[in-house]
């Protein structure tokens, strides 16, 4: 794949889980690779309804990748295939 990879966590203000896969995503983006951005689903409300209370979910270049918790090993892994 030519370029880095594009993730993007869905999440919202106030979530401990959400922080936690933005520190991982922060502490791996270092090593390249890949960038990362994250959306508000609540400030949309089509987003607001359709992840509800299913944040944080990460995405890899537009595929579901993880919900609620997101392992790091499991993260490159998806991230070089």
């Amino acid at each position: 794949m030519l370029g880095p990879r594009s993730v993007v966590v869905y999440s919202r203000k106030g979530c401990h889980l959400c922080e936690v896969v933005k520190e991982s995503l922060s502490k791996l983006s270092r090593r390249g690779g890949f960038t990362w951005s994250e959306v508000d689903v609540d400030t949309d409300a089509e987003l607001r309804h359709q992840f509800n209370d299913d944040v944080p979910v990460v995405f890899i270049d537009g595929r579901k990748a993880f919900k609620y918790h997101m392992d790091e090993q499991e993260f490159l892994r998806k991230l070089a295939s």
